[in-house]
């Protein structure tokens, strides 16, 4: 094969040795026309579907929260951009980074609750940790290659992560204090969570460390009417959202099938069902496994119809995928697609 139809074959991902020179950049030119025409069908598709919708205001952004380290503090950001894998704002990703055990398997605030005392600060492509009485460690995002690549678990599906190193491995250990533990960074290379594993989901996704999408949304009227359900309020905090809307009424995001924020496009995976990962206390890091939970259930259990999805689990924000890639900030009105 000459050297252009080695080269198209390597953008379209084809083998380069099957096709013979004399014919190789003829057969990659209907190939790659192939694949055009396909493209170029899910266009027409997706406007043909667009044209028979109209755009609903139902709020605007309040909030933009990315969060590196499963189970850590967010890094509060006034614009995104919105990956197919979730929220990124240069080299600092959401849930990009995870705390696992020697054998692999992830630690979270349900395991470990004073992990949500673990401040990030972003700096120059580093992530600086901070937490109480201790010495602060900076971790740069771009690991040496030489790093181990370790074997990790979360919720029983594999996927893997670049180790870290020792430094923040001790770091988390020692703040910890219960056991040894690793800090391992998810590399856009490798593989990720399939959606179909993790949720029973028509939609065709994958994930780094998030427990089931891309981007979560939750507004402030549904956690402003959970308070007036509560003794000790509650805060964004113990939900963790990547966006917040604000200017709409309590539970309406549960409607939300298609949204449209900023040039991002965002479709409905399921409900966010809750467990007791929302009784940590933020500011304490001490675990209730009463509170809000209990009061939740209360109120916001799925209809029976859904009991195969929910089970008896309460509902609060929704778990989104990405349609269209793009950026948004606070401020962006937030669009409902409709008929």
């Amino acid at each position: 094969m000459g050297a252009a139809s080695s080269a198209v074959a390597a953008r379209l991902g084809l083998p380069a040795s099957p096709i013979p020179a004399r014919l190789g950049v003829a057969a990659l030119a209907l190939a790659a026309l192939a694949l055009g025409a396909a493209a170029c069908h899910r266009a027409q598709a997706r406007r043909r579907r667009r044209r028979g919708q109209r755009r609903q205001r139902v709020g605007t952004v309040s909030q933009v929260c990315i969060y590196p380290v499963k189970s850590c503090m967010g890094v509060p950001v006034d614009a995104a951009e919105i990956t197919a894998m979730g929220l990124r704002t240069g080299s600092l990703r959401d849930r990009f980074w995870l705390v696992i055990k020697e054998d692999g398997h992830m630690v979270t605030a349900r395991q470990e609750p004073r992990l949500v005392l673990v401040s990030i600060t972003f700096e120059n492509d580093c992530l600086i940790f901070k937490a109480p009485d201790m010495d602060q460690v900076v971790l740069p995002t771009k690991l040496p290659s030489s790093n181990k690549i370790q074997d990790c678990r979360i919720f029983g599906i594999d996927i893997q992560g670049r180790d870290c190193g020792d430094e923040i491995a001790q770091w988390f250990t020692k703040f910890l204090k219960t056991e040894a533990f690793r800090l391992v960074q998810f590399e856009t290379n490798m593989k990720g969570r399939v959606s179909k594993k993790i949720l029973p989901t028509n939609e065709n996704y994958q994930v780094a460390y998030p427990d089931a999408s891309p981007v979560h949304i939750l507004s402030d009227a549904s956690l402003a009417d959970l308070n007036t359900r509560l003794k000790k309020k509650v805060t964004m905090e113990n939900f963790r959202p990547n966006i917040v809307v604000t200017g709409c009424g309590a539970f309406e995001e549960d409607t939300w099938d298609e949204l449209v924020i900023g040039d991002v496009e965002l479709k409905k995976v399921q409900c966010c069902s809750r467990c007791i990962m929302t009784t940590v206390d933020p500011d304490t890091g001490i675990i209730d496994r009463k509170e809000p939970l209990e009061t939740l259930k209360s109120y916001r259990l799925c209809d029976p119809s859904e009991r195969h999805l929910y089970k008896s689990s309460p509902l609060f924000g929704v778990y989104y995928s990405v349609t269209k890639v793009g950026n948004l900030q606070v401020g962006d009105p937030v669009y409902r697609l409709v008929e």
